[in-house]
């Protein structure tokens, strides 16, 4: 047990030492780590670990290397890593059949491995330290400190990595004094709101009551993000220790973690820290001497898109159907049970510890004159580096794409990001060198939402992409205000018409005057910002849209009614494949006579065709083509 802050400081000193160790190689010993987020994990990376164990054992070289799963690195789109301590060497797309010659080579033979280093795309070289990939240059870590460096389900290793220093500085200061110095930092919430951080919890600790709360936000619903799984996956401690902070700052001594079923792992890890914590004496009574306690719950969410609106989460923990209650009173004055409450995600508070232990100055004095610090974004779709980011704000959706992202693949044309999840909209080309931040992404049309970055390319229709969203928004919607549930249904059906080929320039009309009356008359920020993905699409797009009602024609060849597939008899050498493979059975020969030959080719009836594509990736010569 640790009871007092000296007690803490000799066993963080240990702590770090061990970790500096195990890094810095000066035990002796190479240190092995593995990616152990959800998507590494989906390939198989606790497998690669036991592997490992093995193939020491089998070599009798247990004494040689530690195996360790930590938490994401972040380049999804080259997993599963492997980093190899104290070289920093770092193996990308490691399978179990590389095991062996990894320890052969590497363990023991101190050999790099070359074929399993990152290749840079631009000048061809290997690249074996992930500081020197370009995907990483931009970055910095704040949110995601320790992630991917320490082992998250070893409390000694997260005390290493500065754990609880910022609740020891916290702790010497008064409630007002910390407030302060969060709302000196700047910091906003990073839930997708911007709303300032020590303001709403001044609001919380200037209400008087025998009982407050902290809820911590970690109900990530936006299609594509996983910002906050990842932060609960690799660095729990210091979003407890977030919590713990601010439950000191305005007097609440529980704390309530909300956090989906669909996500095990983070769940697993979190309660695994909170058990660690607890048996230490950092989570309780009388926390380091001190005359605060604090204790954390963990509570899973079923996956409702709406428990993401802070009131609709509050009934939820309440055992109450997720739907959100009108405002005021805002939760910071009546919220959980009736009881003051702040309402913070996982990232805002992940970023607290940092605040407290290097100074709001330091904070601030990243990112934008109205935006602070860093952000963590999900970059997704059609980009060559898909994965975790965490870039200063002020950074440009152009350094975001092409410098951190390395630009579109296949060489096709970036068409346009959305960024927001549903809530956000389109940004187009002339957008790219626009720096992101909460307020300028509002002006433009979009919004940063919790973090959700996916890239669109020319082969993207972009009616097909509001359809998209706003089926995921009828989905989610509560049903309890009349604006959301009737009017993104009405959205939806204009939207499905167009695409089908069957709209009017009147629906555009319709599209207009239904999204003005749900933004403004809708209960939540669910349906408030409903059509957004349609007023962003039809602002930039609106030549897409026309083309669909008039031409009665995809340019993109998404919608599957207002295209065909064509056979080029001049490509087509008659093999049959595409035949053989079409599941409706629609293709057949057509023989032909050209001159002094007679030749070959498919025909596609489209009366038949139901566009599955299996044709395409079937012909070997290009014959084939939507049109």
């Amino acid at each position: 047990m640790i009871k007092t802050v000296e007690e803490l400081n000799a066993r963080k000193a240990v702590c770090t030492a061990n970790l500096e160790e195990k890094i810095n190689g000066t035990d002796g010993r190479r240190h092995i780590v593995l990616c152990g987020g959800t998507g590494c994990l989906s390939s198989h990376s606790d497998k690669i670990k036991e592997r490992f164990e093995e193939v020491l054992k089998e070599k009798g070289a247990e004494d040689k290397a530690t195996v360790n799963l930590v938490g994401c690195f972040g380049f999804c789109s080259q997993g599963p890593f492997v980093k190899i301590y104290p070289e920093d060497t770092l193996y990308r797309m490691v399978k179990i059949e590389d095991v062996e010659e990894i320890v052969e080579s590497d363990i023991l033979n101190n050999t790099i491995v070359e074929r399993l280093l990152y290749v840079d795309p631009v000048t061809k070289a290997k690249v074996s330290k992930q500081d020197e990939i370009n995907f990483y240059k931009k970055q910095r870590r704040i949110a995601l400190h320790g992630c991917g460096v320490i082992n998250p389900e070893d409390i000694n290793e997260a005390l290493g990595m500065g754990g609880y220093e910022g609740l020891k500085k916290a702790l010497t200061m008064t409630p007002q004094e910390v407030v302060n110095e969060v709302t000196k930092s700047g910091l906003r919430g990073r839930g997708g709101g911007g709303f300032p951080t020590g303001r709403k919890w001044q609001f919380a600790l200037n209400v008087d009551a025998d009982q407050k709360y902290v809820v911590c936000n970690g109900d990530e619903g936006d299609p594509g993000a996983f910002m906050d799984r990842s932060i609960l996956e690799g660095n729990p401690l210091a979003v407890i220790e977030g919590m713990v902070i601010a439950g000191y700052a305005f007097g609440a001594t529980e704390g309530y973690f909300y956090v989906r079923a669909e996500y095990p792992i983070a769940v697993r890890r979190l309660r695994i820290s909170i058990k660690q914590a607890t048996e230490l004496g950092l989570l309780g009574d009388n926390i380091l001497g001190s005359d605060f306690s604090f204790r954390c719950h963990i509570r899973l969410g079923a996956g409702a898109f709406v428990c993401g609106e802070e009131t609709a989460l509050l009934n939820s923990i309440e055992g109450k159907r997720g739907m959100p209650r009108p405002r005021p009173p805002f939760p910071a004055v009546k919220g959980l049970w009736g009881k003051p409450t702040c309402v913070n995600n996982v990232e805002t508070l992940a970023c607290v510890p940092y605040i407290l232990r290097n100074g709001a100055d330091d904070f601030a004095s990243v990112g934008t004159e109205r935006s602070k610090g860093t952000k963590v974004f999900a970059l997704g779709g059609k980009v060559n580096n898909v994965g975790l980011v965490e870039v200063p704000m002020g950074t440009t959706l152009r350094e975001l794409i092409y410098d951190i992202g390395g630009g579109i693949p296949n060489g096709k044309k970036f068409k346009a990001i959305q960024t927001g999840g549903p809530s956000g909209g389109c940004l187009t080309e002339e957008f790219l060198d626009e720096p992101i931040d909460f307020d300028n992404l509002v002006a433009k049309g979009s919004m940063m939402g919790s973090g959700g970055a996916i890239v669109m390319d020319e082969d993207n229709c972009m009616v097909d992409v509001a359809k998209f969203y706003m089926e995921f928004i009828c989905d989610e919607s509560c049903g309890k205000c009349t604006p959301c549930r009737i009017g993104t249904k009405r959205m939806l059906e204009i939207l499905t018409r167009i695409t089908e080929g069957k709209g009017t320039m009147h629906d555009l009309e319709e599209l207009d005057e239904l999204s003005d009356t749900v933004k403004t008359n809708s209960l939540c920020a669910l349906g408030q910002t409903s059509s957004n993905p349609i007023t962003s699409t039809l602002n930039h797009f609106r030549d897409e849209y026309i083309a669909h009602i008039v031409d009665k024609k995809c340019p993109s060849h998404v919608c599957k009614n207002l295209m065909e597939y064509v056979i080029d008899p001049d490509k087509c050498i008659g093999c049959g494949m595409c035949a053989r493979n079409c599941p409706a059975s629609c293709i057949t020969r057509t023989d032909y006579v050209a001159p002094g030959h007679k030749l070959a080719s498919m025909h596609i009836d489209a009366s038949k065709c139901v566009k599955c594509g299996t044709c395409i990736s079937s012909c070997k010569f290009n014959a084939i083509s939507k049109q």
